[in-house]
């Protein structure tokens, strides 16, 4: 094989690489997401470029909107309002112990 054809290889390799990484990041990122949740959606894209050899954006686009629909398709909708719900709460808290904070001047 060239020197030349290795290289490009290797270059469309590490854009695989890359691709997968943020599509696993968004995808967790995403409410009511899981562990069991990105493993499931990763085998079935590396499943499915391994099959077909297309390269993950040939495929499924860009990595954040393939997660969102991802998660969409594998998160229950209640599990992912759940999620949501307990985010918004986090938040309020978080907001209000600032808000504290900076009152007391600590």
């Amino acid at each position: 094989m060239a020197k030349k054809d290795r290289t490009t290889e290797a270059a469309k390799e590490k854009d695989r690489e890359k691709w997968m990484a943020r599509f696993q990041v968004r995808l967790a990122m995403q409410p009511g997401v899981d562990r069991a949740v990105v493993l499931q959606a990763v085998k079935e894209v590396t499943t499915h470029c391994a099959d077909t050899g297309e390269h993950p954006r040939t495929a499924f686009g860009d990595p954040d909107a393939c997660a969102v629909q991802a998660a969409a398709r594998l998160v229950p909708a209640d599990r992912a309002a759940r999620a949501r719900r307990h985010g918004a709460a986090v938040d309020t808290l978080d907001s209000v112990l600032r808000r504290a904070q900076d009152i007391a001047g600590l």
